[in-house]
């Protein structure tokens, strides 16, 4: 009788440690490491040094541990790891998720655009929108500054003439969205001499350089535009809507960590168009480390 007993507890033990396993697994670790949090970032420079700055100011302000998955790709795979639990929050931009994500029209007022993105993604998805950052990174068309003094170039209405003979480089984003190629192309009447070279965003400025392309879809915030000599077109027809910074959190994470939102709105307004050029080029152009970079910006910052 007594080895029986001694086998039923251990049965016993061993699923209780199977259950525990279990709910282990599926609660991401959450249940044993409540005071963690998980900020992602799309694939490009601007979305880690965001995602870095996320991570420092709720980690200094909350005392919260902050675990970074960067590089997930395009907003509709950082949407998804959103929805999945597998992050808390990631930075994103108003106009981008206002056609890509929520597929609305798009208007040319900031202020319309986060109203309609914050009340569209807490109804579909359940999602917080936070404050903006402060800057607007919207599209640029960029060319060399070499060919916009040669033809006079200065709004990308003037690029009509010039279209039959360039070559147009972008990322697939920008190929593929709503309020990209496709409607960008018929607004302005433009025809390129063959279809868009569709490259990694980080490749795009080095292809104009090197005369593989002769005009990008850049971002307006990208810091190598001054360094490189380069100039952004005028969108002279409002074709692109506003896209302000924001974070986006599972309010999941907010009801857990309430402490996160004070953290978060610590940080509207802070950031200007060129202080985020600046940071770009601080780690894209000077091969600087992100975490000084952003410490460094915090320091002056008083954040």
């Amino acid at each position: 009788m007594g080895g029986r007993s001694i086998m039923r507890r251990l049965g016993a033990v061993v699923c209780l440690l199977l259950l525990i396993g279990t709910l282990y697994a599926l609660s991401g670790c959450r249940w044993f490491g409540g005071k963690r949090v998980v900020v992602g970032s799309k694939n490009f420079t601007e979305q880690i040094v965001l995602a870095e700055l996320l991570a420092q100011q709720i980690e200094a302000r909350t005392g919260l541990k902050v675990e970074k998955r960067l590089n997930l790709g395009g907003t509709l795979l950082a949407q998804q790891a959103l929805l999945a639990g597998e992050i808390d929050l990631y930075p994103e931009y108003t106009g981008t998720v206002l056609t890509g994500v929520l597929g609305e029209q798009p208007t040319g007022d900031a202020a319309e655009v986060f109203e309609r993105v914050k009340q569209g993604y807490a109804s579909r998805f359940g999602l917080t929108v936070g404050p903006p950052l402060g800057f607007n990174n919207t599209f640029a068309m960029v060319v060399r500054g070499e060919d916009a003094a040669r033809w006079k170039l200065r709004t990308i209405s003037d690029v009509a003439a010039r279209a039959p003979e360039w070559r147009l480089g972008c990322g697939y984003e920008f190929k593929e969205r709503p309020d990209g190629y496709d409607g960008w192309v018929k607004l302005y009447g433009l025809r390129f001499r063959e279809a868009p070279r569709v490259m990694d965003l980080g490749l795009l400025y080095r292809a104009l350089e090197q005369k593989q392309v002769d005009i990008v879809a850049g971002n307006s915030t990208d810091g190598v535009i001054s360094a490189m000599k380069l100039v952004v077109l005028e969108d002279d027809r409002s074709y692109f809507p506003p896209y302000q910074a924001v974070p986006i959190v599972r309010s999941e994470a907010l009801e857990r960590h309430p402490e996160l939102r004070a953290a978060l709105d610590s940080l509207a307004g802070k950031i200007s168009d060129d202080e985020m050029r600046r940071l770009n080029y601080a780690v894209d152009g000077e091969r600087r480390d992100v975490h000084e970079v952003v410490a460094e910006f915090r320091r002056a910052k008083g954040l």
